[in-house]
């Protein structure tokens, strides 16, 4: 059962259209990745979810039941603007952000703890937050977002000012979240990290949905039919009916499979040549790469 539904969403601002008539499924306990270039819409669909803007038109569901304002208990949001108190402790701080969220102060200070205990940062208790690097906060700011136990996690560009090893370390955290049965809604420009962390995506551009689904399913959907092929001794192929050398260089090969022939045949055709194979691999184009055709597309439009 989807555990937020998006029906027909429009937002419109100055005759600009922020959001076009978005329709979006997003899953229960997944990592849902909201992809596309900055202006697309994001930030203004992430707005409407958690009340901080109101859609023109359109329904939002939460566990099939239709909202007209989220309750702050069912979302934590950490913005790409971050929002940080910087003259106060940082204690003081997650325990005054949980509470908003209507824990009492007993169980604010015991999940807040947790949390410092597992980014071992116990002795930031009573350090200023204009005391902490970028990093540092942007620490303090997850825990705000997620230690009253939403069951639904919004997260902004979150390994903006991380180094690599913050970036794993919030990486996995988010990863035994929605493990534990949060969903997870993850909004970057970033194709690299979608690949690494989200199952399901949506690219959204000019306000609108350009494609959905599994990260699995949407790679297939845009394959090529390339494959890498490495061989044992460096020979010339041969021009043939299967497949076409699209680079060579040593013994190193791509190729494309021509329409008509599968996969098989490739490697009857190097069988039949006697020639071994040491690796093959079909290769699939990366987020980026559908990205990048697919906003091109648009724009062509």
């Amino acid at each position: 059962m989807p555990q937020i539904e998006l029906k027909q969403i429009f937002k419109t601002f100055n005759k600009t259209k922020a959001v076009n008539g978005v329709n979006l499924t997003i899953p229960e306990g997944i990592v849902f990745g909201l992809l596309g270039p900055n202006g697309a819409g994001k930030t203004t669909l992430i707005r409407i979810i958690t009340n901080i803007i109101a859609a023109d038109e359109g329904q939002i569901f939460f566990d099939s039941k239709e909202v007209a304002n989220l309750d702050p208990l069912n979302f934590g949001y950490m913005p790409e603007e971050r929002g940080l108190y910087k003259k106060m402790k940082v204690g003081e701080q997650l325990m005054y952000l949980t509470q908003l969220k209507g824990m009492s102060y007993r169980q604010a200070k015991l999940n807040i703890l947790e949390w410092m205990n597992k980014f071992e940062i116990k002795t930031w208790w009573n350090k200023k937050v204009s005391d902490l690097s970028k990093g540092m906060q942007q620490k303090v700011q997850f825990i705000s977002t997620v230690a009253h136990k939403p069951p639904l996690i919004i997260l902004d560009e979150p390994f903006s000012g991380l180094d690599p090893i913050n970036t794993s370390l919030i990486k996995n955290e988010i990863f035994e979240l929605a493990k534990s049965g949060a969903t997870i809604l993850f909004s970057t420009h970033r194709m690299e990290q979608v690949e690494e962390v989200c199952e399901e995506i949506a690219l959204i551009n000019k306000g609108e949905v350009l494609l959905s689904g599994t990260v699995k399913d949407l790679k297939n959907q845009f394959k090529r039919n390339e494959y890498a092929i490495t061989i044992a001794d460096e020979i010339n192929i041969e021009h043939n009916e299967v497949f076409e050398v699209i680079n060579q260089h040593a013994n190193q090969l791509k190729v494309h499979l021509l329409n008509g022939h599968q996969t098989k045949d490739i490697l009857r055709y190097f069988l039949e040549h006697q020639v071994d194979i040491t690796a093959f691999n079909e290769i699939l184009p990366s987020i980026n790469e559908i990205f990048i055709t697919q906003v091109s597309g648009q724009s062509n439009e």
